[in-house]
C-alpha cells in the first residue's frame, strides 16, 4: 500500500510495487520535490525514512521533458531502488513498467541520443538492453511513420474451448454458433463502411479467438468481405490457431484469397501441459498441422508460452527445440501473465518467477543459434518474473502488422467484437541535425463492445463513431 503527496503518481508507483513479491504488504508513504536539476523522492517504509536524489544524465533530457514526466520517471526509479535494497534483488527491466520498452528507446534515438545510457540509469539489465538494440535493428525497413498508413484487424472471437490463461471474451463455439450468421453480417457491414477510411493499407490480420474454429463457408464469408479492402497485395495474416481445427479445406481457402501468413499456436509440445491448460489436442497434432501447412508456402508463426501450469524448465526447453526443428519462419515466446478474466487468475494469486529466468535465457540462446532474430517485444502487467513477450523471425520474415501494432506507428482500424481501433495523429519533430521527421502525436482509441450480443445491437453506432474518428 502506498500513499503519495502527489496522488497522480500513486498508480505509477503501484506498478513498481507489484513487481516485487510481498511489497504490497508494506506501508509506504511518498513525497517528491524538485531542487534545481535534482528530483528528490522521500519514502517512509514501516517507519524507516529514505531519500533519493536523481538528475537527468544530459541537458537534453533536462530540457526536453516536462517536469511531470521526469517526476514520474525518478519517483519510480527511487522506489525501485528502495525495493531492490529491501528485498535484496533486482529485476531484468529495472524500474520500467510500461508495455513498450522500445518506445522509450525510439524516443531517445529519434532525439539524436543513444538509448543505452538511459536504460542503464533505469536499472535495465545489460542483456535486456542488448535485446532492445536487436529489436530496433530487426524493425529496420518496417518501422516508421507515414501519413495514411493503416493496418486492418478483423476479430473472430470464437474458440473450440477456452484455455485457462485466456482473458479474451470468448466462449466455446458450440455455445456461440447461433450468433455466427448475424455476426458475419455485422462484420460485412463494418468492413464495407471501413473501405473509404483506409489510406495506405500495410497489412491485414484476422485474429480471435481461433478463426479456424469457423467452418469453411463461414471463413469464406469473412475473406469475401475483406477482399475489396485489400487490393494492394499487402501482408495478410490469419491466426489459424489450434491444430484441432486445422483442415486442408481451410488452408486451401486461405491460399485462394491471398493469405500470406498463418499462426499455429502450439503454446507447448508437452501433452501433460496441454491438458492442464485446457487444450483438447496433442503435441503430435501440432506437428501434423505444420506438415499440413508446409506445401502452401505460408510464412508460419509458432507461439510458445513460458511458465505454463506445472511445466518444468526442461519441458519448456524441449518445446523450444521442437518448435525450432519444425522450421517456422517466426517463433513468438510469451511469458505467462495473470490477466483479469482468465480462469488461472481466479485459481492462483501469484505466479512463481523462479524458473522463468532460465526458460527465457534458454529461448534467447537457442533461437539466436538457430538463426532467428528478435523483431518485436512487449510487456504486460502481472507478468510472471517481470519478463516479456518476444517475437523472433528469420531474416526477411518480420511481420509488418506486429511491428506497427507494437510500436503504434500506424493507424489500426479494427472491426468486430472486442476490437480496439487506434487513430494516430502525427506530429513533427526536429533532430539535432535540424532534420525534421514524423513522430507520434496523440493516439485516440475506440473499443467495440466485448460481448457479441451488445456488439450486434450497437453495430450502427459503432460504424458511425468509427467514421467520425477516422475522418477527423
Amino acid at each position: 500500500m502506498i500513499t503519495s503527496a502527489i496522488p497522480k503518481l500513486e498508480p505509477e508507483l503501484m506498478d513498481v510495487i507489484r513487481l516485487f513479491s510481498g511489497a504490497e504488504q508494506l506501508n509506504i508513504s511518498h513525497e517528491a520535490e524538485r531542487d534545481g536539476a535534482y528530483f528528490i523522492n522521500r519514502f517512509c517504509v514501516d517507519g524507516q525514512a529514505y531519500e533519493f536524489r536523481h538528475t537527468p544524465q544530459t541537458q537534453d533530457d533536462f530540457f526536453s521533458f516536462e517536469d511531470k514526466s521526469l517526476f514520474k520517471r525518478y519517483a519510480k526509479l527511487a522506489l525501485y531502488e528502495l525495493l531492490c535494497k529491501h528485498f535484496q534483488t533486482s529485476l531484468p527491466w529495472g524500474s520500467l513498467t510500461g508495455i513498450r520498452p522500445t518506445r522509450l528507446a525510439y524516443t531517445e534515438v529519434e532525439s539524436g541520443n543513444p538509448f543505452e545510457p538511459l536504460f542503464n540509469e533505469l536499472g535495465v539489465s545489460e542483456e535486456n538492453t542488448a535485446l532492445v538494440r536487436r529489436v530496433l535493428d530487426g524493425q529496420k525497413g518496417i518501422y516508421g511513420y507515414g501519413k495514411g498508413n493503416c493496418d486492418l484487424f478483423v476479430s473472430l472471437p470464437f474458440c473450440p474451448t477456452k484455455c485457462v490463461y485466456c482473458s479474451f471474451v470468448t466462449a466455446p463455439i458450440d455455445k456461440t454458433r447461433s450468433y455466427l450468421p448475424d455476426y458475419l453480417a455485422a462484420l460485412d457491414k463494418e468492413l464495407r463502411a471501413a473501405q473509404p477510411l483506409i489510406g495506405n493499407l500495410r497489412s491485414v490480420y484476422i485474429g480471435g479467438g481461433t478463426p479456424f474454429a469457423l467452418g469453411v463457408e463461414e471463413l469464406r464469408a469473412v475473406f469475401e468481405a475483406v477482399a475489396p479492402l485489400r487490393t494492394n497485395g499487402c501482408e495478410y495474416t490469419v491466426e489459424a490457431g489450434r491444430p484441432d481445427v486445422f483442415t486442408k479445406e481451410k488452408l486451401d481457402l486461405c491460399k485462394e484469397y491471398g493469405v500470406t501468413r498463418i499462426c499455429i499456436n502450439a503454446q507447448s509440445f508437452c501433452d501433460e501441459t496441454l491438458r492442464a491448460i485446457g487444450r483438447s489436442h496433442t503435441a503430435m497434432q501440432v506437428e501434423e498441422a505444420f506438415a499440413l501447412a508446409k506445401p502452401y508456402g505460408f510464412t508460419v508463426n509458432c507461439d510458445l508460452i513460458a511458465g505454463l501450469t506445472g511445466e518444468s524448465v526442461e519441458e519448456f526447453c524441449k518445446s523450444v527445440d521442437k518448435a525450432i526443428s519444425l522450421d517456422p519462419e517466426n517463433i513468438t515466446v510469451h511469458t505467462l501473465c495473470l490477466k483479469k478474466g482468465a480462469r488461472l487468475k481466479e485459481e492462483v494469486s501469484a505466479l512463481s518467477g523462479e524458473r522463468l529466468g532460465s526458460m527465457i535465457a534458454y529461448s534467447r540462446k537457442a533461437l539466436t543459434a538457430a538463426g532467428y532474430e528478435p523483431y518485436y517485444l512487449y510487456r504486460q502487467k502481472y507478468m510472471a518474473g517481470a519478463h516479456e513477450n518476444v517475437g523472433w523471425c528469420k531474416k526477411g520474415t518480420a511481420s509488418v502488422y506486429n511491428v506497427d501494432v507494437m510500436e503504434e506507428c500506424a493507424d489500426n482500424l479494427a472491426v468486430g467484437a472486442n476490437a480496439v481501433s487506434k487513430k494516430l495523429f502525427l506530429a513533427r519533430g526536429t533532430r539535432k541535425s535540424g532534420e525534421e521527421y514524423y513522430k507520434a502525436g496523440r493516439i485516440e482509441r475506440m473499443g467495440s463492445p466485448k460481448d457479441i450480443p451488445t456488439y450486434l445491437n450497437k453495430i450502427e453506432k459503432i460504424i458511425a463513431e468509427k467514421e467520425a474518428l477516422f475522418t477527423e
